[in-house]
Formats: C-alpha cells, structure tokens, sequence
C-alpha cells in the first residue's frame, strides 16, 4: 500500500479528493502526513476530519529555504512516505526535497503545460484567448511547472468565461486525473524517459480520463 505525503497551503480540495478516492477503494493508499505553510488552510479541517497527522511548517520559521526544505524531507522519511502530492502547496520546491524524492514528487496545475505555468494559470489562459484549458499533473524538478508531464485533461473556453468559472470547470478535472496519476504510481505503471512519462494503460483508459465530455 502506497505511503503518501501531502503539501498543501489553501483549502485542500484536490487533498480532499485523494481522500475520498482511498476511502472508495479506488486508491491503494494511505495518507501519512498532511504539510503546510499556512496555519489557517482548510486542508488542516480536513486532516483532522480524517485523523491524518499534520503539522504546520512556516518556511518564515528556518534559517534558509534549503533549511526549510531539508527539515520537510526528514519529516516525510519519518514516516516512511514514498509520493509527496502538492495539493495546493503554494511554493516552489528546492532540491533537498527533490533530491530525497526523486521523480517522486507529484504537482497539479491549473493549466496546459507548458502553457501558462506558474500562479494564476486560468487568468493567463482567459487573457490569451486560447479556447482549449485544462490542468496538468506532473512531477517536479527544479523548474517552475517544468517537470515531466504526467496526464493531462483539457476543457473548453468560453468567451463569457470568467477566471472563477474557469476554475471551477478545471477544479473538476482535477479531482478526476490528480488521484488518477496517483493510482499508476502505486500501481508501477509510470515511467520516465527524459522529458516523457510512459504510462502503462490502454487507449481506451486514457481516452476517458484525458477527453472528459464537452462543457464539463
């Protein structure tokens, strides 16, 4: 059974969601440690909601980010986690954790990378004008959104769209692919080859996680 940490700095709904897909069945998985930066987030509700261990960490409260970073990672090993899931973690994520978790990181964004990576992925989307959004799990490396793509899910863009109504349709791809990801890691059906992650699925598989039915 895979051994989970989860990051998390807001309200914690795709946290949420991995929750709910272990209680289903759907995840072999257990959630060992919820992290945070932020010691008002949701996501510590829905810990105690679910007596999962967190703790709360201020990167405010150590000598340097790498300091940070390197005390996040000790306490993952702790617990013998093998994932870290970035559930809303609102940072980005230095090498002392990257090297201790090696293409073991897990991230979701808003967007189609390695279109509009960064924060506010959605308002980037609404004023470039494209009319195909989405989100995008991947690994981290040490780049901004840059690490290999995992799976993604694409949603269209209306002209009367606003950045919280192209959310909200995202949000709900979200909570489909991001424990979906999870599931091929635990199950050993990823693999990475340079920039490319090969997935170990049908067609059929990914035709329906990748290509969610229009207006969704």
């Amino acid at each position: 059974m895979l051994k989970i940490g989860v990051m998390a700095s807001g309200r914690g709904s795709n946290f949420q969601s991995i929750i709910d897909s272990i209680k289903s069945g759907y995840l072999k998985a257990t959630i060992e440690l919820l992290i945070t930066d932020n010691p008002d987030a949701y996501a510590i509700q829905r810990a105690k909601d679910n007596s999962i261990e967190f703790l709360v960490m201020k990167p405010s409260d150590f000598s340097s980010k790498d300091a940070y970073y390197s005390r996040v990672a000790e306490e993952f090993k702790k617990r013998s986690v093998e994932l870290v899931v970035l559930a809303g973690f609102m940072r980005v994520v230095k090498k002392p954790l990257i090297e201790a978790y090696p293409m073991r990181i897990m991230n979701i964004h808003p967007a189609l990378l390695p279109s509009f990576p960064g924060l506010h992925g959605q308002k980037q989307a609404l004023d470039y004008g494209v009319k195909i959004s989405g989100c995008t799990v991947h690994f981290v490396d040490e780049g901004v959104d840059t690490g290999p793509i995992i799976i993604q899910a694409a949603v269209p863009v209306y002209h009367d769209d606003t950045e919280d109504s192209l959310s909200e349709r995202i949000l709900r791809q979200e909570h489909r692919i991001f424990p979906y990801a999870i599931k091929l890691f635990s199950e050993g059906r990823l693999k990475v080859e340079g920039r490319r992650v090969i997935i170990d699925a049908p067609r059929s598989e990914l035709d329906l996680i990748i290509n969610p039915p229009i207006g969704n």
